[in-house]
């Protein structure tokens, strides 16, 4: 079975271009977006120099949804970028693809510590972008709680669960499959989307410990003694 292509907006950050080199080194179909195509171009050109032979291209974020028809579009930017993205989105994104929330509400936002956490009214990012997403895109939380640096490090495993929250099972289990391409990584099927605020405060706590352990690859988190 073919795997599904992938398309990373804000594929240019650490955390985006992480998951961008770990997908293609995998196999997958990779269209990275950015505001400025000239920087997508240029991590494109960066992954096919590394991985030669792989299928990767850069684009304007709404040109890399359009290009991965039928694909998992990945949301990889700040939280205070999250809305104004997802309106810039609006126009290209169609069913079957779905929407991968990344972000998390964290204080820096607002310039506060990054350790902290807002109020969303919604309950969470994820919720949130699916209140804001077109009718008939299903949004997905995941791989919040994955450090930048251990996906940089390509020699390594991830070592981290990815706890993976929608209200669609069967947009659950696509975005679950991403896993078998991060090493390390086990997919854990977080139930309804509402699940997706519980997620998104680990990560606020992990920031706080590797603030206080000196932890500069980034601590992951565990769930153990489940039936997988």
């Amino acid at each position: 079975m073919s795997k599904e292509a992938v398309a990373i907006i804000g594929g240019t950050g650490d955390q985006g271009l992480g998951l961008a080199l770990r997908f293609a080194r995998a196999g997958r179909v990779i269209r990275i977006g950015s505001r400025k195509p000239e920087r997508a171009r240029a991590c494109a050109a960066e992954i096919a120099n590394q991985f030669p032979g792989c299928h990767v291209s850069g684009h304007a974020n709404p040109d890399a949804v359009r290009a991965a028809q039928e694909a998992i579009v990945i949301l990889s930017v700040p939280f205070e970028h999250t809305v104004s993205t997802l309106e810039s989105l609006r126009d290209a994104l169609a069913a079957p693809q779905i929407v991968v929330s990344m972000g998390v509400p964290l204080a820096s936002a607002i310039g506060d510590v990054a350790a902290r956490m807002l109020m969303v009214s919604q309950g969470s990012c994820a919720e949130l972008c699916q209140q804001r997403a077109p009718e008939g895109i299903s949004v997905v939380s995941a791989f919040q709680n994955i450090s930048a640096h251990r996906l940089a490090e390509l020699d390594a495993e991830v070592d981290c669960d990815v706890v993976v929250s929608a209200d669609s099972k069967h947009a659950r289990t696509r975005v679950m499959a991403l896993c078998e391409d991060l090493p390390g990584t086990r997919a854990i099927d977080g139930g309804p989307l509402y699940n997706a605020r519980y997620v998104e405060s680990l990560t606020a706590l992990l920031i706080g410990m590797n603030i206080r352990y000196k932890n500069r690859a980034g601590a992951g988190v565990r769930f153990t003694q489940l039936p997988l």
